[in-house]
């Protein structure tokens, strides 16, 4: 019993660690799309990033010989590869042309609220009390971080298309969830990479131009872009989805702004208002209350089933996804990651 207990706490550690890398690496991507953005266009910065990271992730693949997933993943696979890998990115960086940066992230902070319910209601993760109080909060802080940094730039199509982003957001991520009880995290993040970049075909063509004159510091955010947020961000990211809630997932990502705000005072010297940090304070403290009942439940014997046995008097082993015994993730020693 004591060694079950062990084991679950580790996955609930390791799910955490694998939640914080998601959280920086998806924060750098703000800095890196606001350097390479002027140099291409919506479509094609999307479709390079995706081929980036589909090029780094097939090669881990291959490395860790997992192969494809199994036909049961593919529907959840393919979902949230046009969802969250395309119609997501694509719409997101449209509309940062429409609306200032302070106003996409208000609009687009939208999503984490929209997953947990879609979760409540797809996934049966229920409506817990808890995790909606903190999401209130930390929606709150992400809305006075956008606040601060807002110039008041906004059009009707321009928030609109961040609002499609945010529901596309949402919804790939729900559809990704019972995927990763097929397959590995490896394999669902690789295959809806590929699949979002088939879906950004289309923009082949400006890419190609667009490569052609931009310059070589741009062409490698672009690069960087593939290789960190998505091949390495979106694989841990996985990895913890599987061992936790939607909801709760989603809760997390209000740590965001927090990042973005600290990287672009780190490294574009861009010293934040008050009004900021009062924002990144409320949606850390959001976050916590979100995940409050999650940290509790672990400490007792794991991540959701295995939490809710802890609390009735026995500990239940959190499941692996199928496909590997240890899901790999570009970048960490155990891949070699």
């Amino acid at each position: 019993m004591a060694e079950k207990s062990g084991i679950a706490a580790g996955a609930s550690r390791g799910a955490l660690l694998a939640a914080s890398v998601t959280v920086v690496l998806w924060a750098s991507a703000f800095v890196a799309i606001r350097a390479a953005a002027p140099h291409f266009s919506p479509g094609a910065l999307a479709l390079g990033r995706l081929l980036a990271g589909a090029v780094t992730l097939l090669a881990f693949l291959l490395l860790r010989r997992q192969g494809l997933p199994p036909r049961a993943a593919w529907p959840g696979i393919a979902l949230s590869g046009v969802l969250w890998f395309g119609l997501y990115m694509v719409a997101l960086n449209w509309g940062e042309r429409w609306v200032d940066a302070g106003t996409a992230a208000m609009v687009v902070n939208v999503g984490p609220i929209v997953m947990a319910l879609l979760g409540g209601w797809l996934l049966g993760e229920g409506f817990p009390p808890r995790l909606f109080a903190g999401l209130a909060v930390a929606a709150a802080g992400a809305t006075v971080v956008g606040l601060a940094s807002s110039d008041g730039r906004a059009s009707a199509g321009g928030v609109l298309l961040c609002l499609v982003a945010a529901v596309a957001y949402a919804a790939g991520v729900v559809a990704q969830k019972p995927a990763l009880r097929h397959a590995s995290a490896l394999q669902v993040t690789t295959f809806g990479c590929l699949i979002g970049a088939l879906a950004c075909l289309p923009f082949a063509g400006q890419l190609a131009s667009e490569l052609t004159v931009a310059p070589l510091p741009m062409i490698l955010w672009v690069a960087y872009l593939g290789v960190f947020p998505t091949a390495l961000a979106f694989t841990t990211w996985a990895y913890a989805l599987a061992r936790s809630t939607a909801g709760r997932m989603g809760a997390t990502t209000y740590v965001v702004p927090v990042v973005v705000v600290l990287l672009s005072w780190l490294f574009l010297a861009e010293v934040p208002r008050p009004l900021a940090v009062l924002g990144g304070l409320l949606c850390l403290a959001g976050v916590a209350v979100s995940r409050g009942r999650a940290g509790r439940a672990g400490r007792a014997g794991g991540v959701g089933r295995a939490g809710r046995a802890g609390r009735a008097g026995r500990v239940a082993p959190v499941p692996e996804p199928a496909g590997s015994a240890e899901p790999a993730v570009p970048g960490t020693p155990e891949a070699a990651r």
